[in-house]
């Protein structure tokens, strides 16, 4: 295994990722959207509320991976200039998920970060795709996959000359059904040791249970976590997927208070 990540551990640097105003590292960051683009109206409501209510930047899949090949798969090309407009009007960094190596390019055009999500951890084409862009990549954890497989993957990155990963804990798979997958708050302090990358938890996708995201985003800050990725929409009900973890701008205006003002208690006591 390459030494790259270590080599920064032993000097002891951390990695702080710039995106646009936003320090990935440097403090406490907040991202927020829906889970996906469905129209430029949802989208642009969405991130008028996010932005007000507390985020530092704007997620919302324009293509989106789904389990049944019958459920929606994203808006493509359309839901990237939705995106675009969303950012224009906002001046919220765009975090969005790239699924093919063929779309690399074009989606960089767009995006401010690429998502690699939990099903493509170990696409390897599409790893080394991305470490050829100048555009930060935020890594998700595979839903099987060991903390030290999931950094392997962050260094086919980081060996394509793209030292900005940004690696996402978005819980496992166990044998645990009440929850959607299992929160591994560990991997946080674990990767504080093993590198020098910022890690950030999605407590949507972790728990999948609306009434257990906020906790979930404390238990974030609590950890040493440098941010959180959680899903919001204008209007849960009507969202086309993840209808149940969504968050109203209410509701997720509470958990970003609550985060802010728990990361100052925090960074004070250290």
């Amino acid at each position: 295994m390459k030494n790259i990540r270590l080599s920064a551990l032993q000097e002891n640097e951390r990695t702080v990722i710039q995106v646009g105003h936003v320090r990935v590292g440097g403090g406490f960051c907040i991202i927020a959207g829906p889970c996906s683009v469905e129209t430029e109206k949802q989208t642009v409501e969405t991130a008028v509320a996010v932005r007000d209510c507390g985020a530092d930047m704007l997620r919302g899949g324009a293509f989106k991976p789904r389990t049944s090949p019958y459920a929606f798969q994203g808006l493509g090309l359309k839901g990237l200039k939705i995106l675009k407009k969303a950012r224009e009007v906002t001046g919220l960094p765009v975090v969005t998920e790239v699924i093919d190596t063929r779309d690399v390019p074009w989606v960089a055009e767009y995006a401010d970060v690429l998502q690699i999500g939990a099903r493509n951890m170990q696409n390897f084409s599409l790893l080394k795709e991305v470490g050829k862009t100048q555009k930060p990549i935020l890594l998700k954890r595979g839903m099987n996959s060991t903390i030290e497989e999931w950094l392997n993957c962050a260094e086919y990155i980081l060996d394509g000359g793209n030292p900005d990963v940004i690696l996402c804990e978005r819980g496992i798979r166990t044998f645990e059904t009440y929850t959607r997958n299992t929160l591994d708050i560990s991997a946080v302090p674990a990767l504080k040791e093993l590198t020098h990358l910022p890690v950030i938890i999605d407590p949507s996708h972790a728990c999948g249970r609306l009434s257990l995201i906020p906790a979930l985003g404390l238990t974030a800050v609590a950890s040493g976590a440098d941010g959180v990725m959680v899903e919001v929409h204008v209007n849960p009900p009507e969202a086309i997927c993840d209808k149940e973890q969504a968050l109203t701008p209410v509701q997720f205006k509470a958990m970003a208070e609550k985060m802010r003002s728990l990361h100052q208690f925090v960074a004070g006591a250290l």
